[in-house]
């Protein structure tokens, strides 16, 4: 083994050997190291590549190993083919293309499922009558929650692209609510006559839009009726077998199937 050396990524250090860095004579990182091209140095002395800190990780571990070992919820492939393509690692650049390949195929098939919820709450607010004179009021307000899971995580982008929620006056793309790629529940009142704006945001109640319709959805029909649009776009069409034509019909639960 060579010594260690440590190198300074766009501000996040690894530390490798020079054989590792060499592995590849004919990459960018094989000439750098090998003296046939010049190396920038930080304040600490470390190696300096002004690249992505982040992604280098995948790039460090195919010169050790050969192999391409991401994870499955890995969303910069294309971060990761870019910095393959700076560092001219041939090999990555192959494997990150069957991996790609393979990525398409398996977006193709897809399953959508959503389970859907309602329930009746009684929402307090104060009306004011007047200058200085305020009333307590109350009533009842429909609040649902929808679960989806697909095992597409393109299409859940396209459906972030479409709902929006309204909030302090504002929308908002849900995309901004998927922390996970494959599963987004999405929680959301109908409006409520004679309910104040402010009193949405004081009490933290989200309405849900559709865009670029421009529709507000007050009712689990037109929820459903909105994510079918969209699903059946993107080439999805109602699962004969699951659920229930009672269940779907009384919007419980909605899956769906895509084959291509």
């Amino acid at each position: 083994m060579s010594e260690p050396i440590t190198l300074n990524v766009g501000g996040k250090l690894y530390t490798t050997s020079l054989s590792t860095l060499t592995s590849f004579p004919d990459s960018m990182l094989g000439a750098m190291f090998s003296g046939k091209m010049p190396t920038k140095r930080d304040s600490q002395g470390n190696c300096f590549i002004d690249r992505d800190g982040k992604v280098f990780r995948y790039i460090l571990n195919f010169l050790r190993t050969s192999h391409l070992d991401l994870p499955e919820d890995f969303q910069e492939m294309g971060l990761l083919r870019r910095e393959a393509d700076f560092y001219q690692v041939q090999p990555l650049i192959e494997a990150l293309q069957e991996k790609e390949v393979e990525l398409s195929k398996a977006e193709k098939n897809a399953m959508l499922n959503i389970t859907l919820d309602q329930r009746t709450q009684t929402v307090h607010f104060t009306v004011r009558e007047a200058p200085q004179i305020y009333s307590l009021s109350s009533s009842n307000m429909e609040v649902f929650s929808a679960h989806i899971f697909s095992t597409s995580s393109l299409f859940l982008k396209l459906l972030g692209s479409k709902l929006y929620y309204c909030f302090n006056g504002n929308l908002s793309s849900i995309s901004s609510y998927l922390q996970d790629p494959y599963h987004v529940t999405l929680d959301w009142v109908a409006s409520v006559e004679g309910l104040p704006e402010e009193e949405y945001t004081r009490q933290n109640l989200k309405r849900l839009w559709v865009l670029p319709a421009k529709k507000q959805i007050n009712t689990f029909q037109v929820f459903v009726e909105e994510v079918l649009k969209i699903a059946m776009s993107d080439g999805f069409c109602v699962d004969s077998s699951h659920p229930h034509s009672s269940d779907f019909m009384n919007n419980k639960i909605i899956r769906l199937i895509r084959y291509k």
